[in-house]
Parts: C-alpha cells; sequence; structure tokens
C-alpha cells in the first residue's frame, strides 16, 4: 500500500513537471525559446501568411516612420502591434551576412528591434547569426605560409604580407576582385578629388563578402618582422581612399552617421558583439571565437566605420576608425569607451596575432600577446605596392617602402529616418548581384 502510494505521488509530481515544462504553459519571452528561428526574409513569409500578423507589422511600420520610440509607444494601437509582434517569428528573425536578401533581411530585423530600445544603445544586439565555427584550419594554412615552424632565420626575412598577395593571385575570383578594387580606388577623378570613395567601398565589399576567407585574412591578418610590411598590410585597403580624410570627423558622430545606414549599423552592431573584450574568456573574446571577431573586423570594411591600422608598427597592433573625440563634450567619456573598443581592444589584438602566428585557442600559443602600443609613423606611401600586370602604375617611394621590383616578381546617402520601404535601391550601400 505504501509503495503504491508513493507510486502514485511521483507520477503526479512527474506529470506536474512535464505539464509545467511544456511550450504551452510558457508565456511572452519563455515562449519564444521553444520556437525555431529563422532568417527574417522567411519570418516575413510567415508573418504575412497570417492575417493577425500581417495587419500589426503594417501598423507598426507606420508607427515607427519618423517617430522616435517615446512618441510611438505613446499610441496604445503602436504598442499593441508591438506586444503582438514580439510574439511572432519575426521577433527571434536573424539574417547571414553576404545572404542573397541580406538588406531586405536587415531592413526587416531593424523595423521590429528599433522599436524595443530604450534611445539610442551603446550596444546593439548582432542582426547577424552567432559564428559557431572555427579558424583553426585556416590558422594552419596561414602558418604554413607564414613559415611559421620553418627556419627562423628564413622565417624573419620573409614578408608574409607579399607571400599573401602572391597566394591570392594564384586563385583567379581573389586576383579578379583584387585587381578590381586597387584599379577603382587607385583612379584619380580630379586634382582635387582623390579617388571615388563609394565606388572604391563597393569594390571593397564585394572583394571581402566573395572572396574566401583563407585568402583575404591572409592580407589583412599578416605577420609581419619589420616596417616594411607591417607598411604593405596597412596599405591593403588602400587607406588614401577607402580610410582617410582631410579632417577626422568625432567618432560619435561617424557613429550616428553609421547607424542611419542598415548595413553599416548591422556590421557595426556584429563587431561589438564578437569582438568586446570579454575578461571571462581565455582569449578575452566572446566564447574565446577568433573567427567570429576577425570576420565582423573585415566586414566593416567599405562602409563609413571602415577601420584600419593607424601605422606601420610590426608589432604594435593598433586599428582605428578615421576619427577622434575632439568637440565630444560632455560626450567625451562615451566616445573614448567607443574608440577603445578599436585601439585597445586584447580580443581583437589577439585575434589578429593568432591568425598570424597560425595558433588557434586551443593550440596553446606560443607567448602572451603584445601591448597596444604605438610605434613612430613612418612616412606613408599613395597606393598600394602590388605585383598586378593590371594595376595602375606605382611610384618608386612605394616600391622602396614595401618590397623591391625584384622581391614581388613583376613581370612587365544620409536620411536619419528609419526607411520601410524594403527595396535594396533606395540604400546607399548596395549588395552585389
Amino acid at each position: 500500500m505504501i509503495l503504491a502510494n508513493a507510486f502514485c505521488l511521483f507520477f503526479f509530481l512527474d506529470e506536474t513537471l512535464r505539464s509545467l515544462a511544456s511550450p504551452s504553459s510558457l508565456q511572452g519571452s519563455e515562449l519564444r525559446g521553444w520556437r525555431p528561428q529563422v532568417d527574417c526574409v522567411r519570418a516575413n513569409e510567415l508573418c504575412a501568411a497570417e492575417s493577425n500578423c500581417s495587419s500589426r507589422y503594417r501598423t507598426l511600420r507606420q508607427c515607427l516612420a519618423g517617430r522616435d520610440r517615446n512618441t510611438m509607444l505613446a499610441n496604445k494601437e503602436c504598442q499593441a502591434a508591438l506586444e503582438v509582434l514580439q510574439e511572432s517569428p519575426l521577433y527571434d528573425c536573424r539574417c547571414k551576412r553576404g545572404m542573397k536578401k541580406e538588406l531586405q533581411c536587415l531592413q526587416i530585423y531593424w523595423s521590429i528591434h528599433l522599436g524595443l530600445t530604450e534611445g539610442e544603445e551603446f550596444y546593439e544586439a548582432s542582426p547577424y547569426e552567432p559564428v559557431t565555427s572555427r579558424l583553426s584550419d585556416i590558422f594552419r594554412l596561414a602558418s604554413i605560409f607564414s613559415g611559421t615552424g620553418a627556419d627562423p632565420v628564413v622565417s624573419a626575412k620573409s614578408n608574409h604580407c607579399l607571400d599573401a598577395a602572391k597566394a591570392c593571385n594564384l586563385n583567379d575570383n581573389c586576383k579578379k576582385l583584387r585587381s578590381s578594387y586597387i584599379s577603382i580606388c587607385n583612379r584619380e577623378i580630379s586634382p582635387t578629388e582623390r579617388c571615388n570613395r563609394r565606388k572604391c567601398h563597393k569594390a571593397l565589399r564585394q572583394f571581402f563578402d566573395r572572396v574566401p576567407s583563407e585568402y583575404t585574412y591572409r592580407m589583412l591578418f599578416c605577420s609581419c618582422q619589420d616596417q616594411a610590411c607591417a607598411e604593405r598590410r596597412r596599405q591593403t585597403i588602400l587607406p588614401s581612399c577607402s580610410y582617410e580624410e582631410k579632417e577626422k570627423p568625432n567618432c560619435l558622430d561617424l557613429r550616428s552617421l553609421c547607424r542611419t545606414d542598415h548595413l553599416c549599423r548591422s556590421r557595426l552592431a556584429d563587431f561589438h558583439a564578437n569582438c568586446r573584450a570579454s575578461y571571462r574568456t581565455i582569449t578575452s573574446c566572446p566564447a574565446d571565437n577568433y573567427q567570429a571577431c576577425l570576420g565582423s573586423y573585415a566586414g566593416m570594411i567599405g562602409f563609413d566605420m571602415t577601420p584600419n591600422y593607424v601605422d606601420s608598427s610590426p608589432t604594435g597592433i593598433v586599428v582605428s576608425p578615421w576619427c577622434n573625440c575632439r568637440g565630444s563634450g560632455n560626450m567625451e567619456e562615451e566616445c573614448e569607451k567607443f574608440l577603445r573598443d578599436f585601439t585597445e581592444n586584447p580580443c581583437l589584438r589577439n585575434a589578429i596575432q593568432a591568425f598570424g602566428n597560425g595558433t588557434d585557442v586551443n593550440m596553446s600559443p606560443k607567448g602572451p600577446s603584445f601591448p597596444a602600443t604605438q610605434a613612430p609613423r613612418v612616412e606613408k606611401t599613395p597606393s598600394l605596392p602590388d605585383d598586378l600586370s593590371d594595376s595602375t602604375s606605382l611610384g618608386t617611394s612605394v616600391i622602396t617602402t614595401c618590397t623591391s621590383i625584384q622581391e614581388q616578381g613583376l613581370k612587365t546617402n544620409n536620411s536619419k529616418e528609419l526607411s520601410m520601404c524594403f527595396t535594396e535601391t533606395h540604400d546607399k550601400y548596395q549588395p552585389w548581384e
């Protein structure tokens, strides 16, 4: 009898716990944990097929047009629409970088999430699916091409960034797209206009989004033993056109400009999500994932927030957008914090060094990372030294700074309102077919 009662009690408790854990018993944000995540284009299609969701979504888009969050939420109809959509697939949807309808996907994502934020947040959640893969295989390739593990004397004399450029030229797609952006970014428009910056940025985005990372990362994150190599690395993105301007804007103004565009805003949010320094991990990177950080950094190249190496120091790695914190007023502390996420970021610095050394978090890096110190500047060169026969001609000062001809082996829009029209033709940064 006692045994039977104990069994009944156990059965009752088991059924109770099962009912409490079932999706039907969960409310609000808990329910969303049981819903499979889809990309925002697909989520939009699912919402359109459901009358209540589609009508609420149309309402929210109208609510967001030209209004800030507080004004929008003062309207009960707007607030009700937002609450309904939080229970739809649109709330959990994410995008894939480089997907065919990336811009449309991001527009849908921000149409929901801009209504959820309290004003302008310092760090925004990334609209992209999280990166779970690692760079171990690519690190090993980088180790082979950079000479890590080879004769130290030979490795010290190698220009690993030049080796990376030569490797790119052996791949038809890499060579074609690299030739394209070098030609475009070096093309002078007039005596007063150095180049067409917009076209240069687009060509760079095509290169970093279309070419496999085993080629692009080797050029962007190659390890250097001397200033000639480091200068070639700094010149990878043709900074005189894509990066530098006559004056440096304020970093918070540059951030605000970036956030008026769906693509730039998304790439910046992704960088913060994957490169924000964490003191709870071995590498200082979120989830100890170097690949996620390096991919997010490369993803910002070709936008207003384009980062680059600030000098030609071979060891003291410091990167930054082209901006400073002058004129920040009472926002100076926030501006300096934003800038330090680039210039003094141990996660990003460790990831760059790990790639150049061919090491991953599970490979026992050979030594501590270098401190983020700046070396004296060397004279900047006007364009990238290149071993491509179809690039524009280069001055002798460029070849002297980076490498000799023999070493190269030469053979002879700012709208501040959220646009809810999901058409790619109205965005400042056009994706490519």
